[in-house]
């Protein structure tokens, strides 16, 4: 996995988490659903690279 996208899906795990946990609290649950979303995207992007290593080895 290279460092570039390591940092891209950990800072989009990160930031949607924060922007889900704030959207909550405020009461916004479209922008919460948005937070949700970035969080799965990073989650997605860290298993594919995870998996593009596995065959690589």
């Amino acid at each position: 996995m290279s460092v570039g996208e390591k940092a891209k899906a950990k800072t989009e795990q990160v930031v949607g988490k924060a922007v889900r946990k704030v959207a909550h609290a405020v009461g916004n649950e479209t922008t919460a659903a948005k937070g949700a979303a970035l969080e799965a995207r990073g989650k997605a992007r860290d298993i594919k690279e995870r998996s593009k290593d596995s065959f690589r080895r």
